[in-house]
């Protein structure tokens, strides 16, 4: 190692910043971590494998808020010749965390809290998408990643509320302007802006929090179904959304996907299966939570109630709902975020959070391809 006395810094500062800063990261800063109330968490022990559906693959796509919403564009960059679009709510561009800083030392704790949440607030400047494009682009010509070619053809969705203090438009801006940097045409990417929503996915159930407020569980009635809005822009040829749900919500074993200790993920994730998709070979959408919607924290909310089941019953859509889960040692992730800042990774100063290798991208990967894998298979 070229800089021994300098990693162990860097390691200690960067346990010391987790621990004292990461509060702030879940929506709603660390105001949402005293209102999150702990919800009975699924049971893990007996969820069968994840069966084949022998999924059209080709037609993948991914969704997310806020840490959801990085892991989303972080997926789809990393995975482009795989995801054909992705909608990202309240997140930031692919490799937000890693910019700015240059070798031997880039604080990406520290950007992924400023730089990629609220900049105006923290007193520095929002991600350049042009130079997170450059990483891209350098990524890719070392294989870590796919090639960037592959986003031209990506449908892009981006939401930023105007009440969401928590990930502010600067940053969800420099996800459109990295697309079209990276030659995507402009009609493939749709910006909604102007709702006065706060940091939560958007419904239309009285049932939800009030549309302008930042609290657990981070799912807000805004007279919107957005979960439809989304998906209707990734797949322009959707039918109307069921009213009576045919297909059936699974739970799998998801720790088979995982190949490390330190991963921050659930033995357990969800999938909805439209009944159709027993027979027929569907498309596949991945939707990431927020930090704070675990089951943990929120129960089967999250994967039940936020409408993208309705919409996939009719439209022979497989959705899939990887999940985190909080953990308060090591890796230190309390409030169940997604990884874009490097939490999962052993050495600080090289991460493979944004990497196809990362742990959690490669675990969400593996599920894709086993969903992709033929009927009664055990691959």
């Amino acid at each position: 190692m070229p800089f021994p006395h300098l990693t162990a810094h860097l390691t200690a500062l960067s346990t010391a910043l987790l621990a004292a800063s990461l509060l702030i990261l879940a929506p709603g800063g660390a105001h949402a971590a005293t209102t999150a109330k702990p919800a009975k968490p699924a049971a893990t022990k007996d969820a069968p494998a994840l069966p084949a559906y022998q999924a059209d693959l080709s037609q993948t796509t991914v969704s997310g808020l806020s840490s959801g919403g990085f892991m989303a564009a972080q997926f789809a960059v990393a995975y482009s010749a795989t995801v054909a679009g992705a909608g990202i709510i309240a997140g930031g561009p692919y490799f937000c965390s890693g910019q700015p800083g240059r070798f031997p030392y880039i604080p990406y704790l520290t950007n992924a809290l400023s730089t990629c949440m609220n900049p105006g607030s923290a007193q520095v400047a929002p991600p350049v998408a042009s130079e997170l494009l450059r990483a891209a682009n350098d990524f890719a010509r070392e294989h870590l990643i796919d090639d960037t070619a592959n986003l031209k053809r990506q449908r892009v969705y981006l939401f930023s509320g105007t009440k969401d203090q928590t990930v502010t438009r600067p940053v969800v801006e420099q996800v459109g302007k990295f697309y079209q940097l990276a030659g995507t045409p402009a009609a493939q990417i749709r910006f909604i802006d102007t709702l006065g929503a706060g940091h939560a996915i958007l419904t239309d159930s009285n049932a939800d929090k009030p549309c302008a407020v930042t609290e657990s569980p981070f799912i807000n009635d805004c007279d919107y179904t957005q979960a439809r809005d989304i998906l209707q822009h990734l797949y322009p040829d959707l039918q109307p959304s069921s009213t009576t749900l045919t297909g059936k919500l699974i739970a799998f074993n998801q720790r088979s996907f995982i190949q490390n200790a330190y991963s921050s993920m659930n033995n357990t994730g969800y999938a909805y299966i439209p009944k159709a998709c027993n027979s027929e070979s569907c498309r596949v959408h991945v939707v990431f939570h927020g930090c704070l919607q675990t089951t943990q924290a929120i129960g089967d909310r999250f994967y039940t109630s936020t409408g993208y089941n309705q919409v996939a019953d009719a439209n022979k859509i497989i959705v899939l709902y990887p999940q985190a889960e909080p953990s308060p040692v090591y890796p230190y992730n309390p409030k169940g975020c997604w990884d874009f800042w490097g939490y999962t990774s052993i050495n600080p100063i090289d991460p493979d959070f944004y990497r196809k290798s990362g742990t959690q991208m490669e675990a969400v990967k593996g599920m894709l391809d086993r969903l992709g894998s033929a009927r009664n298979s055990h691959r």
